[in-house]
């Protein structure tokens, strides 16, 4: 087990995390906002999932070629649902007194949306965001079969070579991995359930 693979794993998982977040976020105001335009893009980000995240990088590897940009794009649309569909919870799940109140104080559509439901809808987003971290932690075990890199050569080299210890290895370090960023975000989560 090198730190060069830890590393690698590593970027690929942050890298497509915040991508997913900086999507997914406006994506799901907008689905929000527009009734059903907003369904057809749920719909989309729901089929993607239903594909197998290897189908994907296969395809995508056609035309990136085989390397991290290859694992990043698939990692990115597998794991677009969570935050899309948790914002769109979450603006849809604010009280609807608040945002009379919001409108009768004069808020247009986005100090509404600023000031008042995006607030209030965060604990739910960031749920979304905590689902996609850990997830993104075990997808991106896939990256090595297109070029990708990470740990995910640890669990490939011990299971073609019938290693256990290399297998045991590789995945105590992903559970590692994905307890450390589970429990962050969970702190956070429940610090900010408390402000709200």
């Amino acid at each position: 087990m090198s730190l060069e693979l830890v590393l690698e794993h590593l970027y690929l998982v942050v890298v497509s995390c915040a991508v997913v977040i900086a999507v997914g976020i406006p994506l799901g105001i907008f689905t929000y906002y527009h009734g059903k335009l907003g369904k057809i893009v749920l719909t989309a980000v729901d089929l993607i999932q239903t594909v197998p995240v290897l189908a994907v990088m296969g395809l995508l590897m056609t035309v990136f070629g085989a390397n991290s940009l290859t694992v990043i794009i698939a990692m990115i649309l597998y794991l677009l649902l969570p935050v899309v569909r948790n914002t769109n919870t979450g603006l849809n799940h604010v009280n609807p007194l608040l945002k009379e109140t919001a409108e009768g104080m004069g808020m247009h559509l986005r100090q509404k949306l600023v000031k008042v439901e995006f607030p209030l809808a965060f604990p739910f987003i960031l749920t979304g965001i905590r689902i996609t971290v850990v997830n993104a932690v075990g997808v991106a075990v896939f990256g090595t079969f297109v070029g990708g890199g990470g740990l995910g050569s640890i669990l490939y080299r011990g299971i073609r070579i019938q290693n256990l210890n290399l297998i045991l290895e590789g995945t105590l370090v992903l559970l590692v991995m994905s307890m450390c960023f589970d429990y962050l975000l969970g702190f956070y989560e429940k610090k900010i359930g408390r402000l709200i």
